[in-house]
This record gives C-alpha cells, structure tokens and sequence, in this order.
C-alpha cells in the first residue's frame, strides 16, 4: 500500500467494486469513484442511470469524490462493432474481453491519467501481485467459482502495473459480508449478467437489427435436411439450442452444432459434442503475454469462461501467434473468435484469440 496514492475506482453500481472502493479506502488511499457511461442501442432498454446512481449513493456512504467517465465512442466503435462484425464473419465474439481490454483498461485507464491518478481499481475477481523485477503478474481469484482472470488475458504488463484488484483474494459471499458491515448500500444487490454492460440479450434478434437474418436449413453430418434455424452466422460450436428439428419425439437425444456455413446459411448438427482430441493443435492470434513463455512449454489453458482447463503444449511461437498441441483427454471444441487464455498453475501469462 502506498499511503496517500490517488485511485480511480470504476464503480459499476454493484457489490464489488463497491467494496474494492471501501477497502482501498480503508487501506489509507486517496479514492476516487468513477461511473464508466457506454454507449447502449435505441432498441434496448438501458437502466444505466439506475446503476449509476447506485454507484453515487456508495460514493456517498464512503464519503469519496465521484465523477463519470465517457465512453460511449470506444464502447460503440471497439465492442459493439466487434461483436456484430464477428458474427457476420461466422466467428463467435468475446466482447467482455473486448470491453475490459478497450473500455475499462483503455478509455478508462486514459481517463484516470488525464486527472493525475496513480492507479485504477475494478472489483474483478482476479489477484495481482508484485515481481521482483518492479512488475506485476496476474493470477487467478481465489473463488474458483468467480475467478474472472479469464477476462483479463489481454492487459499488457503496463496496464496490470497501472491497475489494482482490491477483492481478488476473497470469496464472493465474504464481500457480501463485508459490505453489509460496512453498511455500503448495494450489499444485497443481485450480480449483473450477460453481454458486458448490454446485460442479457437475445443475440439472433441484436444481430437482426444490424443484418438481414435469413433462416436457413439445419444439416446432419451426412447433409441431410433435418431442421430450421435463425441464420447461421449467430450459431457457435457446440450450441444445443435455438434451432428447430424436423421430429415431435420429447425423448429424442440433443443435438449440438458441430459447424456452419455462412455462405450457405447452413447448419450441421450431430448428437455428439463437438471435442478437441489429444494431439490437436489449436492455433492462437492476436496474443498478449506477460510472462515468457517458450516453445516445448506445457501449460494449462481455458476457451470458456468456468471451464476446466486442460493441458497444452507449446509447438510455435512469434510475436503475433502461437500453435499449441492438447495433451490432455479430449476438451470441448472451440469456436474461432474465442479467447484462448494460458495458465501456468495459478498464474495467468496471457492468451489469444482462436484462429
């Protein structure tokens, strides 16, 4: 702890960053919370001033400046726009990776700067800890069940050294705790979910609003005709949901789509999970890493956000991609666009995007 450093706070409203704000506070630093506005489509009903207020009541109870910060622009041009290009490119969008990496430790970052602040602050559950060396390494939360570094992958060594993560060695139900003894006001209020800041939406009909989706013929493995779907490019790998199969039969096993087609607007679906097999490789672009990694290395890796990792290994490396080689049991399939992260136990080195 440095006594008396200004931090910059993002406070969405909610428990965590609520308490990421107490703490810091407590812990003798100079506070400042700060609203991250973004931009949001007519067609949704956005309750941002809602959270925003909720976010000025907990400045309040803390007693600490608030101040909003706008970033509506980069949220449209670099979250909004990445999540509809992807699908219309037939891949499978991350935008929380995308809003973290460009909207909280971009535009918000850039923002703390401008005002002198020393450090930024978000209520993510993931640990920071400082090197030997004067830099910083991420690692895992120590709530395995929200430990959110997976959606960090993309900070460079600059923004993690910029950036401090007050509750990443605390269980959730402990900061409840915590904030209902501090008395902080949104100690009780339920966990946001969905798209970022969007919240919950239905992707095939936020999509529609942006392409012409068009249904189209779901396929079994042999090409056969066996259902309808929506439009091929909002489906991803594996998915068991959102299409309609030709047969009234309730006892019928699940489908999962295996592939698509965005030409064609199909849509291949078998009963089997789609699988990634020992020995696959799985090639990475766009990568971001913290710590040296080197080919012949084994890691442990993660596609999805809550997945067991499993194992890799390091084949070739440039500074741009990276091929891994799985050599554990068969892991679910993985479609392009997602964020591949890499772990070396419970240190996160960073990550890319699947090709």
């Amino acid at each position: 702890m440095e006594q008396g450093k200004k931090v910059f706070v993002g406070m969405s409203g909610g428990v965590d960053s609520s308490v990421a704000a107490w703490r810091l506070k407590e812990q003798g630093y100079d506070v400042v919370g700060v609203f991250i506005k973004v931009w949001h489509p007519d067609f949704l009903v956005c309750n941002w001033e809602e959270e925003r207020l909720d976010a000025m009541r907990v400045a309040a109870n803390l007693d600490i400046p608030f101040l909003t910060c706008d970033a509506e622009k980069d949220y449209r041009d670099e979250v909004a726009k990445y999540f509809i290009s992807e699908y219309i490119a037939g891949r499978t969008p991350n935008p929380d990776v995308m809003c973290n990496k460009y909207v909280k430790f971009g535009a918000f970052l850039r923002f703390a700067k401008e005002h002198k602040a020393d450090f930024i602050a978000t209520g993510h559950y993931a640990r920071r800890i400082d090197r030997t060396d004067g830099k910083a390494s991420l690692y895992r939360g120590v709530d395995v069940n929200k430990d959110q570094s997976y959606f960090l992958w993309s900070l460079t060594n600059e923004q993690l050294n910029y950036t401090l993560l007050p509750i990443g060695d605390t269980n959730k139900e402990q900061i409840r705790q915590e904030a209902e003894r501090a008395g902080i006001p949104t100690a009780t209020k339920k966990d946001s979910q969905g798209v970022c800041f969007l919240g919950h939406i239905d992707i095939p009909e936020f999509i529609s609003h942006y392409v012409d989706l068009k249904e189209g013929d779901v396929l079994d493995t042999v090409g056969n005709v066996i259902g309808k779907h929506k439009g091929a490019m909002v489906y991803t790998l594996g998915q068991r949901h959102g299409f309609t199969l030709n047969t009234q039969d309730q006892s019928r096993e699940v489908y999962y789509v295996q592939s698509k087609n965005v030409v064609n607007n199909t849509v291949t679906v078998a009963v089997r999970r789609p699988v990634l097999q020992i020995s696959q490789d799985l090639i990475l672009q766009n990568i971001v890493l913290r710590e040296e990694v080197k080919v012949g290395d084994t890691l442990s890796a993660q596609t999805r956000y809550r997945q067991t990792p499993f194992g890799v290994e390091v084949k070739f490396i440039t500074d741009k991609g990276m091929v891994l080689k799985i050599t554990e049991d068969s892991t679910e399939a993985v479609a392009s666009g997602q964020s591949c992260v890499l772990y070396k136990d419970e240190l996160c080195l960073g990550g890319g995007v699947v090709v």
